[in-house]
């Protein structure tokens, strides 16, 4: 006998070539006046950047540019006060998953200051969001984000059902100048996702039919991304597989792999994308023996055997041109005792469905490296 609460947030998805032209209607949809538009300094001076600007017209409030990789909290406090100084009533962040997790943030934070915090699946978010994403991350359709003290370097996370975006626009032709290799990157970490659904202990019968649709699509999406950048049929089909790795991420927990790879980004700043890639084959097999069943359905998701899961992912990473060492990423050996030690107050990797000790973690993260 099993028992589970799945959630369904109120939120629409648009996709398909050309759907940033249908931001308008969203906009209006919410009913709201003035949007804050989080982005990067690179997306906001691009073509692509004066399409979205373009959708917002007349209903665009400012703009903060200074987005950057595992969200400082600095430029958190600075989008928080850009969107009180101008009356901003309403969110569209644009880019990678960095965008998504501030626009996320300042929802959070300003309802936190205003008292009202989000606490039900009923509740409404104070700012709504429009997430339109030029990555594979998954954080725009997420309810959490994640955020980093840059003098600690210890990335945290929070949120709530509040935090969750409100719609999100998958445009396939706005991926078509992310760089294959930061394609590859945040592939890796949308089937990481997957992955770690099929494992949690929390995940509902949805979330984990869609994780191994995910991990399906985007296996073969992954590679036909990296290389054929330019196909927009790559494109697009990696994008689907995007939505379906997000999608399962709402009814489901995280375990060592995204804990350990959190941990690894905060304290090295290396992409969130790169360090999942490096760390998922070895998260399977430590997790092997105590979830044979998840083991078995990601085995059948990348048409491979069980017991070849991890050497599977371990030959996709390389395929789409990413290092398979940490060592070759910059991280050092200070710093997986460092994050190992972290290991034991996140709260990730305590909810792994096998237990971490600090030995444990600092073997994996060897094994890694």
């Amino acid at each position: 006998m099993t028992s589970w609460t799945h959630t369904g947030y109120a939120q629409r998805i648009l996709f398909g070539p050309g759907s940033v032209g249908r931001l308008a209607e969203s906009i209006r949809a919410l009913g709201v006046k003035r949007v804050l538009l989080v982005t990067t300094k690179g997306r906001a001076s691009s073509v692509d950047g004066e399409r979205v600007v373009g959708a917002i017209g007349r209903n665009l409030a400012t703009t903060f540019a200074e987005v950057e990789s595992h969200v400082p909290a600095t430029a958190v406090q600075a989008a928080v006060m850009a969107a009180r100084r101008d009356g901003a009533d309403a969110i569209v962040s644009f880019g990678g998953g960095s965008c998504a997790d501030l626009g996320k943030a300042v929802n959070f934070f300003l309802e936190q200051e205003q008292g009202a915090p989000g606490t039900s699946y009923a509740d409404r978010p104070l700012m709504p969001h429009v997430s339109i994403p030029t990555t594979y991350s998954g954080a725009e359709l997420t309810p959490f984000f994640g955020m980093t003290d840059p003098h600690t370097r210890q990335k945290s996370g929070a949120g709530g059902p509040t935090c969750a975006p409100i719609a999100a626009v998958y445009d396939p032709e706005l991926t078509l100048t992310t760089p294959p290799r930061v394609s590859a990157e945040t592939g890796m970490n949308a089937l990481a996702h997957c992955v770690e659904i099929l494992w949690s202990a929390t995940a509902t019968p949805e979330a984990k039919a869609i994780a191994i649709a995910g991990a399906r699509r985007i296996s073969v999406a992954l590679p036909w991304v990296v290389e054929e950048p330019e196909d927009l049929a790559g494109r697009t089909a990696m994008l689907e597989g995007a939505v379906l790795g997000g999608r399962c991420l709402q009814n489901g927990s995280m375990g060592i792999h995204h804990g350990l790879a959190q941990l690894i980004g905060g304290r090295t700043g290396i992409p969130h994308g790169l360090a999942n890639a490096i760390i998922l084959p070895h998260a399977i097999r430590f997790n092997a023996e105590a979830v044979p069943d998840a083991i078995a359905a990601i085995g059948d998701a990348l048409e491979t055997d069980d017991a070849d899961c991890a050497d599977a992912v371990e030959a996709l990473v390389e395929r789409v041109g990413l290092p398979t060492r940490l060592s070759d990423a910059g991280v050092t050996e200070d710093d997986l005792e460092a994050v190992a030690r972290l290991s034991q107050s996140n709260f990730n990797v305590q909810a792994n469905p096998k237990p971490v000790s600090e030995a444990d973690a600092l073997r994996l993260l060897e094994d890694a490296f």
